[in-house]
């Protein structure tokens, strides 16, 4: 073994990003665990242009920036906005983060990669709409409000062989993201699962997401799954 090779393998691996989580702004949890290994089995280069839907603490994009990547980051909260930017500044990671809805105007093409970690628990009918913190969870009646703007907006960004990674919970149909990307011009699929503990949101909707057939009554673990879908 060459003194160049020993040298190479002493080299540690870089440290996790140190991220600051606000009242108000959505911490990493299993499902951003879940789409951050998703991302490591993609190729992200300093060539790559990327695009973060709904950024929350800007876990996603520094972690695409650090591989080298151009990163767009995207939120409707000015919260989470100064935070994912307070974020980059600590982590000497840059990213441009800007403040609006899936709504912003890009030009046709401008990204190879879309990630996205939407709101999706679902909302019972007759809960106010959901307003500061909520918004970073809560996904409408059916859990797909965010998802679906999410499915029609990444075809419309990306470039022809692009990818979108989107991770949700298995509560609003997975199988529905799918058939519309497809419907969109996209080949996808679920390329990964995880089962995580209920979280406090949850918890206080148990009884209602099994009165509506969403959960056994003896569940006590969520189903996350993670939506990759390619441009043809």
């Amino acid at each position: 073994m060459t003194a160049h090779a020993r040298a190479a393998q002493t080299i540690p691996p870089a440290p996790p990003p140190r991220l600051l989580a606000p009242r108000g702004v959505y911490a990493p949890q299993y499902d951003t665990d879940l789409l951050l290994q998703a991302l490591d089995g993609e190729s992200v280069s300093e060539r790559s242009e990327v695009l973060d839907l709904g950024t929350g603490t800007g876990a996603a994009a520094l972690a695409a920036a650090r591989r080298g990547a151009h990163v767009t980051a995207v939120d409707l909260s000015w919260r989470a906005v100064w935070t994912a930017r307070l974020n980059a500044r600590i982590n000497r990671t840059p990213i441009i983060v800007r403040h609006g809805d899936l709504g912003l105007a890009w030009a046709p093409g401008s990204f190879d990669l879309v990630v996205s970690n939407p709101p999706y628990v679902p909302l019972p009918p007759g809960t106010r709409t959901a307003r500061g913190e909520a918004r970073a969870w809560d996904g409408g009646p059916d859990g797909r409000a965010v998802v679906d703007r999410v499915c029609d907006a990444a075809p419309r960004a990306l470039r022809k062989g692009g990818t979108l990674l989107m991770v949700h919970s298995a509560l609003c149909d997975p199988s529905r993201s799918v058939r519309r990307l497809e419907d969109r011009g996209m080949s996808a699929a679920v390329i990964d699962r995880a089962y995580v503990p209920f979280g406090p949101v949850l918890r206080t909707r148990r009884a209602w997401l099994c009165a509506q057939g969403l959960l056994d009554a003896d569940a006590t673990y969520e189903e996350l799954v993670v939506v990759r879908a390619e441009l043809s």
